[in-house]
């Protein structure tokens, strides 16, 4: 029997699948999907299928933009780790159904970033299949993840120096509190502090609105929590952080500049929750490996944590019609602009 497309209904099967997957984020759970709907996007939730036996998922997103309108694979398709060595016939598969969606409903281009090693034989399956290197990345390509199996004489030893003095510093500093939340005004405090963030270290900061819907999709589960850090009553730093199928996600950040360790209790604490809740794995999220790129003040703050890179392969775009150069030269200056 052949492969096929099948449409996934409800989040049970969709999440049993996915918690026998190595390589994963919560850019694949079903309620990634669900914060997508919430603003406005169309989403598809897909599997291959062969012989009644799910090979592959897929989350489908619409994205309708003025530069350009596109199918979007957040971190994905996420291949059952028996049927790792199919990649090609299930990539295949894929790119024809989703060729017929873009086809019908008159997008642009498809857009897919897998979380896929990057190796020349991945490269070579893309190009073979005619998909070209995207001007930028939506999502993480290289990240920076910690396994949280261990006690936390052992986390802190596998610290840098400075790292280690820091963490130790706030916990002993008088006045320094981090309180994790799960309501809604404690977001809003959150967000007036990453406005200022975005201010100062002039990148461009999501709405209110979008980190609403991600906190209230994720949160009948209690998969997320926003972490603030006062001193003195006043807030330093925050974070939002995701807690899904036992690994621990860093996901939005922000801090005020200050002499006081604050950003390093917040980490600290949320390692800690990511343990409570059984976490293996803590992802510190993007980083960067260039030194003179916008976040490389950042990912050395990450990677003082200890841990190790993860990368993967470039997204990939699919051309579907001659609108799609339009929004390739609009990414293009946007990247320079950036300093990406």
């Amino acid at each position: 029997m052949e492969m096929k497309i099948v449409e996934i209904e409800g989040s049970e099967i969709w999440e049993s699948f996915l918690s026998e997957v190595e390589e994963k984020t919560f850019l694949n759970s079903y309620h990634w999907g669900i914060f997508n709907e919430k603003i406005g996007h169309r989403v598809w939730y897909f599997g291959v299928s062969k012989n009644n036996s799910l090979l592959a998922l897929f989350l489908v997103v619409g994205i309708k933009a003025k530069r350009g309108s596109f199918l979007f694979l957040p971190h994905g398709p996420m291949i059952s780790e028996s049927f790792k060595d199919q990649k090609k016939r299930i990539l295949s598969v894929i790119l024809e159904k989703l060729k017929e969606i873009g086809k019908k409903e008159k997008f642009d281009f498809i857009r897919i970033c897998p979380l896929w090693k990057d190796e020349e034989e991945t490269k070579s399956l893309f190009k073979r299949l005619s998909f070209r290197d995207a001007p930028l990345h939506l999502h993480p390509e290289i990240t920076w993840e910690l396994e949280t199996k261990k006690s936390n004489e052992e986390l802190l030893r596998g610290m840098r120096k400075t790292t280690r003095y820091l963490v130790k510093q706030a916990l002993k500093t008088e006045g320094l509190e981090a309180i994790e939340s799960e309501k809604i005004e404690d977001l809003k405090l959150f967000y007036d502090l990453y406005l200022k963030t975005a201010k100062r270290q002039k990148f461009t900061p999501f709405s209110y609105d979008y980190l609403e819907n991600e906190f209230l999709s994720f949160l009948p589960q209690k998969e997320i929590s926003v972490i603030l850090v006062k001193y003195k009553g006043d807030i330093l730093a925050g974070g939002v952080f995701v807690f899904w199928q036992k690994i621990g996600f860093y996901h939005h950040g922000a801090s005020l500049p200050s002499k006081i360790p604050a950003v390093y209790l917040l980490i600290w604490e949320a390692i800690q929750k990511a343990k409570e809740r059984g976490c293996e794995k803590f992802n510190f999220w993007g980083i960067t490996l260039k030194k003179n790129h916008p976040w490389a003040g950042l990912s050395f703050f990450k990677q003082g944590f200890g841990g190790r890179v993860k990368t993967y392969i470039k997204t990939k775009d699919f051309v579907l019609s001659k609108k799609y150069w339009f929004n390739f030269i609009v990414e293009k200056i946007r990247k320079i602009k950036r300093r990406l």
